[in-house]
Formats: structure tokens, C-alpha cells, sequence
């Protein structure tokens, strides 16, 4: 009996940190290579990110986790490659909200929920030339999170969080390029 409670404790816990151990995965082993962004925003620039946007302010304001990623895809190779990824990643564990596949590209919003609240948003796009993803852990408003993906929003969100960082002409911290 107590063998049998512990083996549901160990796959309960499992299955629901599957999907952020694999994006730790991913963002781990690609963060490294070559012509790479990535970006794991640390919780004390939340305040500042939520300026961005007024829908930026509201979904920031329920996050635990922000990482984004820009990686080069310029052969169908490496399109097809990354596009395998994501779907394992996403698997059975997220409901996809919007798709769109033109061949290799791939533009694709998926959430995770939890009851009434969806938990963690993966947004994944490739273009064959380059990919992205941003990814937000935390709990959100399944309405406001429809809305935002109807009004594409999650695109201004990718570009102004690279923005933030990598801005040197601005009075506000970011990451320098060289």
C-alpha cells in the first residue's frame, strides 16, 4: 500500500514538472551556441518589463519565470530540428491556442492550465531563418490571455523584451552588446 502511494506521489510530481524541467532543457543546451539571445528575466526587473505594455503590465504582474531565446534556423535541417523540440516539449501537457505551419515556419501559442487558471504560456515561432520562443510561468487569466493572442501581443512582448536588454541608449539597466 505505502509502495503504491509513493509510486503515484513520484509520477504525480513528475507529470506536473515535465513541461518547465524541459524548457530548462532546452534553454540550457542552446543558450550557448552560436549567434544565440537568451534572456531569463530576473524577478527584480519584472516592474521594469511591465512597462512595456499595458498588457505586458498585467501579464508580468503574475510571473514567477520569463526567458526568451533567439536562435539562428537557417537550414530546413536545423528548422525541422527545432520544431521537433518544441512539439516534445509541449506534447500532451499544453493545449495549443493558436498555430499556423506554412511548410518548415511555425508560429505556435501554447498554454498550460490548471483549473481555471492557465499556468505557464510558450509561444514558439520559426520562420526558417530564425527562431524564438517566450516562454512566462505563473498564474494567468485564461481571458486576458485570449485576448492578448487575438491581438498578437506575445509578438510586441518577444520584441520589447529583447529591446530592454539589449537598449544602451536608454536611462534604464540592460545587458551591453559588444
Amino acid at each position: 500500500m505505502f509502495k503504491r502511494l509513493l509510486v503515484l506521489i513520484s509520477i504525480a510530481l513528475l507529470t506536473s514538472c515535465g513541461s518547465y524541467n524541459s524548457i530548462d532543457a532546452f534553454y540550457n543546451t542552446h543558450k550557448n551556441e552560436n549567434q544565440v539571445k537568451a534572456v531569463r528575466v530576473p524577478r527584480f526587473m519584472f516592474t521594469l518589463l511591465s512597462s512595456i505594455s499595458p498588457e505586458a503590465n498585467t501579464l508580468i504582474g503574475n510571473t514567477r519565470d520569463i526567458r526568451y531565446m533567439q536562435f539562428p534556423s537557417k537550414t530546413s535541417e536545423r528548422t525541422q530540428y527545432l520544431n521537433e523540440q518544441m512539439t516534445k516539449i509541449t506534447g500532451s501537457s499544453f493545449i495549443e491556442v493558436y498555430r499556423n505551419n506554412d511548410d518548415n515556419k511555425r508560429n505556435v501559442i501554447s498554454i498550460r492550465e490548471r483549473g481555471d487558471v492557465v499556468k505557464e504560456i510558450l509561444v514558439y515561432k520559426n520562420d526558417a531563418t530564425k527562431g524564438s520562443f517566450l516562454y512566462f510561468n505563473g498564474n494567468f487569466n485564461p481571458v486576458q490571455i485570449r485576448k492578448m493572442v487575438a491581438n498578437k501581443d506575445f509578438d510586441k512582448l518577444g520584441e520589447g523584451l529583447i529591446n530592454q536588454f539589449t537598449n544602451t541608449s536608454s536611462n534604464t539597466p540592460g545587458i551591453i552588446q559588444n
